[in-house]
């Protein structure tokens, strides 16, 4: 396996006009490893995850490299292209695109040449049934109507079809019930295999019942004020994280 960190970013500072919302993340990810990155609301989880994959609306300081090549100046479907992946937090409906379609532009996008008919039909059916979600559903239009669930069953569907190299799962775990958690849980491990990193974001410890981390981020106004085993995950979910904020406030230099 190789041991050259599949993404790792350095000091990367991450601004809304003159704001700055991440004030200095350094972060590294190998083959095989799943990392949790764990905060409160309003810390900044979503807009780090949404920065670090290109997302215009951001202006970026620092270094970030995927597989060791710099990315800093890559738009996003650039990145995507070369193996970095992004589950949203709230995915949005795309009428007129149906599902099959999307994943078949996607993963030719992501191979870099048009992917044979049959091949395409055999690698849905197989993520279909993995993550129980009905075959009819390739003919909807994407996201459109779905609900919570389905979306985000959606999402770690596409990721199991791309195998991307970096997967970055922003609270992928929210606004499911406990089945659909563990077939999201079952899709995630499933498609991250030895070869791929991933960071997952999340407000909550129980999805980590499922993914078992590597390593735990605790996130807090914009800064990684922890770092830890699983076990730090699970003192979150029994203290919550206000017993971490004079951690968060020392970080900022003593400003609340």
């Amino acid at each position: 396996m190789s041991q050259t960190p599949v993404f790792s970013c350095k000091d990367v500072h991450v601004y809304v006009g003159d704001k700055e919302i991440v004030k200095g993340v350094t972060l590294q990810i190998r083959p095989g490893e799943t990392h949790a990155l764990m905060g409160p609301n309003g810390s900044g989880k979503s807009t780090l995850a949404a920065a670090l994959m290109g997302h215009p609306g951001y202006r970026v300081e620092g270094e970030m490299f995927l597989a060791g090549e710099p990315i800093n100046e890559l738009s996003p479907d650039e990145r995507a292209r070369k193996g970095m992946f992004l589950s949203f937090q709230y995915p949005v409906a795309v009428p007129g695109v149906s599902v099959a379609n999307f994943l078949r532009a996607a993963l030719s996008a992501r191979r870099g040449e048009e992917v044979p008919v049959r091949e395409l039909r055999q690698t849905l059916t197989e993520a279909f049934d993995r993550l129980n979600i009905p075959k009819s559903f390739m003919g909807r239009y994407l996201n459109d109507g779905f609900s919570g669930g389905e979306k985000k069953r959606l999402e770690i569907l596409q990721m199991m079809v791309l195998q991307p190299t970096f997967a970055l799962l922003d609270e992928t775990d929210s606004g499911l019930d406990i089945d659909a958690l563990k077939v999201v849980a079952d899709g995630i491990n499933t498609a991250s295999g030895d070869e791929v990193g991933v960071l997952l974001v999340t407000h909550y410890q129980r999805i980590l019942n499922y993914v078992k981390p590597d390593g735990v981020y605790v996130f807090m106004n914009g800064r990684v004020v922890r770092s830890g085993g699983p076990e730090l995950a699970d003192e979150l979910e029994a203290r919550g994280y206000d017993w971490l904020e004079p951690e968060a406030v020392a970080a900022a230099g003593g400003r609340k």
